[in-house]
């Protein structure tokens, strides 16, 4: 071939790739973390196609909301701020609905979707965490309910119509948060958990028997240390039974032990993972071009499904993805429980590095009873708190004093 052909397939070459449109930022989730990011991204990049899927409806809304929506009479369809459609001209991205994502091809730069391979110049894994399942015996088992979402929510405020008695397995933050709003709702709530008090992995003990003093004044009444291993159907009802061989008799039952980050699509697309998709600090996966954040990624060992660390990645993630490498840093966040009972303020991470000192500031069940639980390393400094009551409002000022979790750290080189 001569050098003016050569010449001449260059200069086409240079017209095909000018012509040739943009490959797309394509985002698997639109959930909290899927959403922000989408919307920090857009605030940088206006130009880059944006490709969003979802194996829902793609309504935005807050997930948070759903364990605090009873106490204020909002049906599920109030709890959605957009839909779709109002989402993808906001964002100026197409959103995929009720879509499945089946298979990532990291060599081809493909995922599959409907079958169909949806190519991706950038990829990112919003796929957010699973309910972790009870693991129950029984001919009831199969009706014990989860909420993880706004359908999941949809289908457990269907089925408490003409009902009264809930029994919630799992005292943790999402089970205090629905104990607290389903008795507002009206009903009569029991509260199981094979802790000794509620938010076992959070607060230390004082400051539980607390949260369980204040529940038990709602009138919730609260089975710890009882380890939950069957649900029967019993006369158009259902009864849980306990390992002590208690039964609680119940007409809706709501599993909240917990959440498994949704890793099987990354494992299966040979992207490493442990508790959940492994990133670096600049949220990039094993596979290149490939990333994670919100519930589904660990990074730096840390799996946080909260809200804060969440905020922190999109708006980190937003800027590398448009061309300005940046890495996470987690300041400290504390987590707000939504307990109108007792309010309560968290900073977890770095909770149990350390000794917890105790000031109580008022006994149970006294007007504005409250507490500050300080967790401090060998050498003073302090490493997590708990705040109860009147006492939360020192979560701004304790939050300063708290060593990021996730230190600064120099810009990496850019990610490819």
């Amino acid at each position: 071939m001569t050098n003016d052909a050569n010449d001449a397939n260059d200069a086409n070459d240079a017209i095909t790739a000018k012509t040739q449109p943009a490959l797309p930022l394509v985002i698997l989730g639109t959930g909290l973390a899927g959403y922000t990011l989408a919307r920090e991204f857009r605030k940088l990049d206006s130009a880059t196609p944006l490709v969003i899927v979802t194996r829902d409806g793609g309504e935005s809304y807050s997930k948070p909301m759903l364990s605090n929506a009873l106490a204020g009479n909002k049906a599920p369809a109030a709890l959605a701020i957009a839909s779709a459609p109002t989402m993808a001209a906001q964002l100026n991205a197409r959103v995929m609905t009720h879509a499945d994502a089946s298979a990532i091809d990291t060599a081809a730069g493909t995922v599959l979707v409907d079958g169909q391979a949806l190519r991706y110049g950038k990829l990112v894994l919003a796929l957010g965490a699973q309910a972790r399942a009870p693991g129950l015996q029984g001919d009831g088992a199969d009706a014990v309910q989860t909420v993880n979402d706004l359908a999941d929510y949809t289908r457990f405020h269907a089925s408490l119509q003409g009902k009264r008695r809930v029994a919630i397995l799992g005292a943790g933050l999402i089970g205090c948060e629905f104990a607290n709003d389903l008795h507002a709702g009206g009903f009569d709530v029991e509260l199981v958990d094979p802790a000794a008090w509620p938010l076992g992995r959070l607060l230390p003990g004082e400051a539980g028997e607390l949260m369980a003093g204040a529940l038990r004044g709602l009138g919730a009444r609260l089975h710890l240390g009882e380890m939950p291993v069957a649900v029967h159907r019993r006369d158009g009802a259902l009864a849980v039974q306990l390992a002590s061989g208690a039964q609680i008799a119940a007409d809706v039952v709501l599993s909240a032990t917990g959440l498994l980050p949704r890793v099987a699509l990354a494992q299966d697309g040979g992207i490493a993972t442990a508790r959940g998709i492994v990133v670096d600090r600049l949220l990039r996966t094993s596979a290149p071009s490939v990333y994670a954040l919100g519930d589904c990624a660990e990074v730096d060992s840390l799996v946080l499904p909260y809200v804060m660390p969440l905020m922190q990645a999109a708006r980190a993630l937003a800027r590398t993805l448009a061309g300005t490498p940046t890495p996470l840093r987690y300041a400290a966040m504390p987590v707000v429980v939504k307990t109108p009972v007792l309010p309560a303020v968290v900073s977890p991470a770095l909770a149990g590095a350390g000794n917890w000192e105790i000031e109580s500031q008022a006994a149970a069940g006294e007007a504005g009873a409250g507490l500050r639980a300080l967790c401090r390393d060998t050498q003073g400094g302090l490493t997590g708190f708990a705040l109860l009551g009147k006492a939360v409002a020192q979560k701004g000022a304790l939050a300063k004093q708290i060593s990021d979790w996730l230190p600064v750290q120099a810009a990496p080189a850019a990610p490819g």
